[in-house]
């Protein structure tokens, strides 16, 4: 079996292969990723955050036919030509800043052929992950926050070289759309996760700790999702592996409790409200939205 001595973080898995049904009809033709929040896609802010984390490796999981990401990242040497001589000095410089962004950074993908449920889409990068530990973020979660979100768990990582989970508190009313974990308290917002059930009723939540679309996975969660068998609508799902698999066996996984402001982009209703809140704080646009929302008569 893997194990894991003293490794540092330097890769991390974005899935991004499922049909994103809740947005149709408009994921028909603009992948959920892509969507704008603000005046940047939902897909910048956790890449984003991972280099501000220092990772300098991004393994993406496409499905067969969406690989539109790539297309964001690469240079534009027509459309730079082209604002140049129009003397766009403005636009020219936010692409040459995207360029920059990224520069350092190295991007590879692997395929998820059928939609399996995301532990089968985090299964696919396996072989890029190279038995070492990676981080794995969700691009319909996004976080405002000083020490950015992988950061934080890489940091309790570092400590305990087990994987790490990282979670969000709820209100009562919104617990049923989450995967919510029991927990045991170390010490301030650390905690041993001692069950996961997903989407429960409030009176089966054992806590208001939810799961936040971010994780440090060790090469043994690898080990465990090769060996999991698909749930009855043939998927397979990560918390549900670490629940049914890992912490059966008495394996030890941690939650913390992430700080910042977690921004769900997961439906529709919380794409918009996190669309809002960025755009009320936005350098640019914020102040005149602001004023502009003020004079609005409903």
């Amino acid at each position: 079996m893997n194990t894991v001595n003293n490794m540092e973080v330097k890769k991390a898995i974005i899935p991004i292969a499922g049909m994103a049904i809740r947005f149709l009809p408009l994921s028909k033709i603009v992948p959920k990723e892509l969507w704008p929040v603000v005046d940047l896609p939902m897909i910048h802010y956790g890449l984003k955050e991972i280099k501000d984390a220092g990772i300098k490796e991004v393994i993406f999981v496409f499905n067969s036919g969406n690989k539109k990401v790539l297309e964001y990242l690469k240079t534009c040497p027509k459309t730079e030509k082209f604002l140049k001589e129009r003397k766009k000095d403005e636009v020219l410089e936010e692409l040459k800043n995207l360029e920059e962004m990224f520069k350092d950074i190295s991007f590879s993908w692997v395929l998820q052929k059928q939609p399996l449920g995301d532990g089968n889409a985090v299964l696919q990068a396996a072989r890029l992950a190279a038995e070492e530990p990676v981080a794995s973020i969700f691009a319909d979660d996004i976080f405002d926050a000083k020490i950015p979100a992988i950061s934080q768990l890489e940091k309790i990582f570092r400590t305990c070289q087990r994987p790490v989970i990282g979670l969000c508190r709820v209100p009562k009313e919104k617990i049923s759309h989450y995967g919510i974990v029991g927990v045991e308290k170390i010490s301030s917002r650390l905690y041993k996760i001692k069950k996961i059930i997903e989407k429960p009723d409030l009176s089966e939540a054992p806590s208001d700790l939810a799961i936040a679309g971010r994780y440090i996975l060790t090469p043994e969660v690898f080990d465990y999702l090769k060996k999991a068998k698909p749930s009855k609508k043939g998927e397979i799902y990560l918390a549900e592996v670490i629940n049914d698999q890992m912490l059966k066996d008495g394996k030890l996984i941690y939650g913390y409790e992430l700080e910042g402001q977690w921004l769900g982009c997961g439906d529709k209703l919380r794409w918009l409200e996190s669309t809002i809140y960025l755009s009320m704080k936005h350098p640019k646009y914020g102040p005149e939205l602001r004023e502009y929302i003020s004079k609005l008569k409903f």
